[in-house]
């Protein structure tokens, strides 16, 4: 794994843990004010932004940069935090500090004709981008995910209480709660998420003090009501792009009833229901939803 920063030069990079047949990008680097963010840039074209949530990074979106970099410019950052990026303990890692991150690479790159690609918490972080910037947002993907307030929503209140509250963030920081066990309880078929995936998602939270990240975005869906609520009042900025919604049928996070209200909001989007994934469908149903994304950006000049 070879890692450049955006002038070039080579970096030392602690990525032997990475299998090169199933990542085997060049890994740029953006330093922001909590540390070197990390991204893959990889293709030519209109830029495909891919927007990665809890506890994973870029390398879930792995299908969809080998099946789209041969017409597109896949760009898929790992949040600070998370993947290859630097993991500060003294930052905030608050969903809007993340976003803010985002803003400052995507700005940087000058990117225009934006495709976006949002699951999980990328959804308002990415989003958040574009309600800002719908000039230079084109299309997007939306891939089980929200960006709205869910306060007052019991079984989001009960999953943010628990898993960002203290005895969450006793079993993230000492047993890496996140990754090896919500992972698995979110995938639709667990025989897809196999030692080697799950492997990937475990390697880059190696320390208590490295997976602060990882508790702090389930504090964060109720923490962060406000932000996601302002968010919301600008959802008409975008509402009028080509959206395809594609959705995991089998997510115990984000199920029908959010995707639902995707549909109500913006009546004209195409929809795919993948009725045997779960949370993780560009993991899971990758294969399939890489053409559908083909057809979906060839319709949408």
């Amino acid at each position: 794994m070879q890692v450049v920063n955006v002038q070039g030069n080579q970096l030392p990079t602690n990525a032997a843990w990475i299998n090169r047949d199933l990542y085997p990008y060049t890994v740029k680097t953006f330093a922001v004010p909590a540390g070197r963010m990390c991204y893959v840039d990889e293709g030519q074209g209109e830029p495909v932004v891919m927007v990665h949530g809890n506890p994973t990074w870029s390398f879930v979106y792995r299908k969809l940069i080998d099946g789209l970099s041969g017409g597109y410019r896949c760009i898929a950052p790992d949040h600070i935090g998370f993947g290859q990026s630097d993991k500060p303990y003294d930052w905030s890692y608050r969903p809007e500090a993340h976003a803010e991150n985002l803003a400052q690479l995507l700005d940087s790159l000058d990117l225009k004709d934006i495709t976006l690609v949002v699951q999980d918490w990328g959804g308002p972080i990415g989003l958040s981008y574009a309600v800002a910037h719908p000039d230079r947002v084109k299309r997007l993907v939306i891939l089980n995910t929200f960006m709205w307030s869910v306060k007052g929503q019991r079984y989001y209140e009960r999953f943010s209480g628990f898993m960002g509250g203290a005895l969450g963030a006793f079993m993230i920081r000492h047993f890496n709660a996140f990754v090896r066990m919500v992972i698995p309880m979110a995938y639709g078929d667990r025989a897809k998420l196999t030692p080697e995936i799950l492997r990937h998602y475990r390697a880059p939270l190696p320390t208590g003090d490295s997976r602060k990240g990882s508790w702090i975005f389930p504090r964060e869906i109720i923490g962060s009501s406000d932000w996601l609520a302002s968010l919301w009042a600008k959802h008409e900025n975008i509402t009028d792009k080509p959206t395809l919604l594609a959705w995991g049928m089998k997510d115990i996070a984000f199920r029908e009833d959010i995707l639902n209200r995707w549909q109500e909001y913006i009546p004209h989007a195409q929809v795919k229901r993948f009725e045997d994934a779960g949370h993780y469908v560009q993991d899971e149903a990758g294969e399939a939803l890489v053409p559908l994304i083909v057809d979906f950006l060839q319709a949408n000049p």
